[in-house]
This record gives C-alpha cells, sequence and structure tokens, in this order.
C-alpha cells in the first residue's frame, strides 16, 4: 500500500454514548507490550474486564517474571515472553495474530543506567516500538496499533523524550496499519511505583493551577492538560480501541479522559 493512500490522522473526539460496547466478538485479541509498566497493567486489566482475549509480554529475563505471570493470569491474560528481535517479534503476530496492539513502551534514565542502555529514549521508546510497528506490518493482517505518545512530540527540538515520539507517529501516519495515537500530557499518581519525583511534583502544581481554572470556568483547559492516572488512562485507551479497528486517530488527554469517565459511568450503571 502507497503512503499517498493512508491518510494522516485525525483527531478524535468520541461520543460518550460510543463509549458502551456490546460484548466483543471471540475472534478480538489484544498484544500488550509494556505489561509490566504503570500503564500497561492497567492496560491488560481493563482489556480483560472486557472480555477480550488478551496476551501480555513479559520480559523473559525481568527478575519479577513469575509475580507478573502470576498476576497476569489471574485476570484470565495468557503471558507471553517473545524475545526483543525483529524477527522473533515478526514470528509471534504471524502465529498469534493479535486485533490489536499496545505499544506501552517507555523506561527512565536511572532504570536504563543500571541495564547498561546508553541511550533510552533511541533504543527503548523508539527502537522496541518500532519492532512492534514493523513485525505488525510483516503479519499481513493490519493490528489497529494504539501508541502511547506524549503531549508535544515532535522531530524538531532538542527534547528526545519528544522528538523519538514524533518520528514514531509520522511513521504511523505514513505507515500502512491503522493506528491511535494517545498523547496525554503527566502520566502519575500516588500510585505509580517508579521513583519520578520531579514529574510527579509538576503534576501536582500544574494540578493545582488547573483545578483553580476550571472554577472560573475553564474546565477545558483541566481536561486537556491535567495529569492521568495509569488506571484512567488504561480505561480511555481500551475504550479508543475498541471502538473502530480501522482508525487512523489521535486522542489528547481530553478525550482519553472522556472515554475513561463515559466507560466507568457504564461499568458502574451494570452494576445497579
Amino acid at each position: 500500500m502507497s503512503n499517498s493512500g493512508n491518510p494522516a490522522s485525525v483527531p478524535l473526539a468520541l461520543p460518550l454514548a460510543a463509549t458502551s460496547f456490546p460484548p466483543m466478538p471471540p475472534s478480538v485479541s489484544a498484544f500488550v507490550a509494556g505489561a509490566t509498566g504503570y500503564t500497561g497493567r492497567e492496560v491488560v486489566a481493563a482489556v480483560r474486564r472486557r472480555g477480550v482475549e488478551t496476551i501480555a509480554h513479559v520480559r523473559a529475563d525481568s527478575r519479577d517474571r513469575d509475580r507478573w505471570t502470576t498476576r497476569f493470569a489471574a485476570l484470565g491474560a495468557q503471558v507471553d515472553h517473545t524475545a526483543w528481535t525483529a524477527e522473533a517479534m515478526a514470528q509471534m503476530f504471524v502465529a498469534r495474530r493479535p486485533s490489536v496492539v499496545f505499544a506501552l513502551l517507555g523506561t527512565t534514565r536511572a532504570r536504563a543506567g543500571r541495564e547498561g542502555i546508553g541511550d533510552p529514549y533511541e533504543t527503548v521508546d523508539y527502537g522496541l516500538t518500532e519492532m512492534l510497528r514493523a513485525g505488525a506490518v510483516a503479519a499481513g493482517h493490519a493490528p489497529l496499533f494504539v501508541y502511547l505518545s506524549a503531549y508535544g512530540a515532535t522531530e524538531q527540538g532538542n527534547n528526545r523524550y519528544l522528538v523519538v515520539r514524533g518520528r514514531m507517529e509520522r511513521q504511523l501516519r505514513e505507515g500502512p496499519l491503522p493506528f491511535l495515537i494517545a498523547q496525554p500530557l503527566f502520566i502519575t499518581g500516588s500510585d505509580r511505583d517508579e521513583g519520578r519525583m520531579g514529574e510527579r511534583v509538576a503534576s501536582v502544581v500544574l494540578d493545582g493551577v488547573l483545578g483553580a481554572v476550571a472554577t472560573l470556568g475553564g474546565t477545558r483547559w483541566r481536561d486537556r492538560f491535567a495529569s492521568m492516572t495509569g488506571a484512567a488512562l488504561a480505561e480511555g485507551l481500551v475504550t479508543l480501541a475498541l471502538a473502530d479497528p480501522t482508525q487512523r486517530a489521535t486522542a489528547d488527554a481530553a478525550t482519553l479522559r472522556a472515554a475513561a469517565s463515559g466507560a466507568a459511568a457504564t461499568r458502574a450503571a451494570s452494576h445497579r
């Protein structure tokens, strides 16, 4: 398929009514890369709540491999230990043929240093995500590729975190796969077990300012820029992803937040 036949992504504004889904057909399945991360673990849980066959990827050499295998198995998810090589990932996608691929990869500089990774953004955030994207393309069945990017992602500038995400966004827009690009600002919360003190402090300050702005009528600014917890982000991602397997769209924090709220309201109503 030529790039000229692939439209660029459009901002997604899913109406809340569309967040109430019928049971997913048995043929739908999801592969979650970065499943042990702050957002990934919540995505696994959110997909399983919808009764979707779920494959959670856990590195074979993870020191917590057994703990995560037990946790995901308790949710009814399968656990996959495919090695991080281009050939292995491509073969796995051909064999498993997931309908949706969640690419939720990233690491901290501190962890990268401990593991001897020179440039974590190039090696993990971009490199492993590109390996997933290429494998999904090679599989030939065009799964929806859900990419956790960031607000402000761009190939221009000196912020490596944003530059590699801008590059991946471009490759998705120019490529043949359907995709959903998520662009939240801060993903954080008191339940996050990674040491990102600077990010946590910044998000608390920003959330306070946005809360004050919202009381003066600036709810749109709060919804777009306030931080999201991993659980809220996961609900938004999964809700939007399962709504349309053929989409080529971007979703900002406001759209993700609305989708998550709609899903929560639907779930609460179903338990009354």
